[in-house]
């Protein structure tokens, strides 16, 4: 199959029993519908890591799986970036797309994510044209007003030290 296009989901915590959180569901839910939309591939990210996946199971994997049990089809999943954090969803994401024809990406993840996510997949994927959305989200999360702080502190980090990959 060619295509010039993708949709990246990004990762977030799950359940040890391997069920997807708040957030990661809100976004497969956004990914759903933006493939609905328009058909086309999707590129899942999330390994493992103390501080969103403790199951048995990538995290990639189980968001393929819930995006399968809607519907997308085999092939239009491109081969899971297993990484473990966002510095990691980029430079992976990066090694599956390098074998592709691909030249745009839509990247999804949510609205306090967008300024980090923005910053590092521009510098890590500079020559492919780029879409953020970031997903809004209407579930109660007890543990947003600590995501978003941590993520004004991660992308401070950023602008202060440089990004390593």
């Amino acid at each position: 199959m060619q295509f010039q296009e993708v949709l990246i989901i990004l990762g977030s915590p799950n359940l040890p029993n391997g069920q997807l959180g708040p957030i990661a569901m809100d976004r497969v839910n956004y990914c759903w519908e933006l493939f609905q939309i328009q058909a086309r591939p999707i590129l899942c990210t999330g390994g493992f890591g103390a501080h969103f996946n403790t199951s048995p199971w990538a995290h990639a994997a189980l968001l393929k799986q819930e995006l399968a049990s809607r519907g997308v089809a085999e092939d239009y999943f491109l081969p899971l970036a297993l990484s473990s954090n966002t510095v990691d969803d980029a430079v992976k994401s990066k090694l599956v797309i390098e074998n592709y024809s691909i030249q745009s990406l839509n990247i999804l993840t949510s609205q306090y994510h967008v300024p980090r996510v923005k910053l590092i997949f521009d510098e890590v994927l500079p020559s492919y044209s780029k879409k953020y959305y970031g997903v809004e989200h209407q579930s109660f999360i007890p543990e947003l007003d600590q995501l978003i702080a941590h993520e004004a502190h991660a992308l401070t980090e950023i602008k202060k030290n440089g990004l390593y990959f």
